[in-house]
């Protein structure tokens, strides 16, 4: 883990993505001059910006993390089921449900 943020890992990322700074800048919502706060370690980046670098720069989070500096937060489980999925499964459970719960009636009238 980087003590302070790897600003050459991060330019050399940067450049083989064909990327500049104030892509990242946009890509995090930022001024330009935040982003150069970032860079020289001014300003600390979220769980939530460490996620968008490294979709950005099609590196892992935690790689992200570790040049961003020692007190960069690793965002949680990148492989974590999302509310959309969870809400699909839910929605086919209740309909499974409702399907047995008429078999069940269906046969107790039988």
């Amino acid at each position: 883990m980087a003590l302070f943020f790897d600003a050459d890992w991060f330019d050399a990322r940067l450049a083989a993505a064909h990327l500049a700074r104030a892509d990242v800048a946009r890509a995090l919502g930022i001024s330009d001059i935040e982003i150069a706060e970032i860079w020289k370690d001014q300003r600390e980046l979220s769980a939530h910006d460490v996620a968008i670098l490294a979709a950005l720069l099609a590196q892992p989070a935690k790689e992200i993390a570790a040049r961003a500096g020692i007190s960069t937060p690793v965002p949680k489980a990148e492989s974590a089921i999302s509310l959309a999925d969870l809400a699909a499964r839910l929605e086919r459970v209740e309909t499974t449900l409702a399907e047995l719960k008429a078999l069940v009636e269906r046969l107790a009238r039988q």
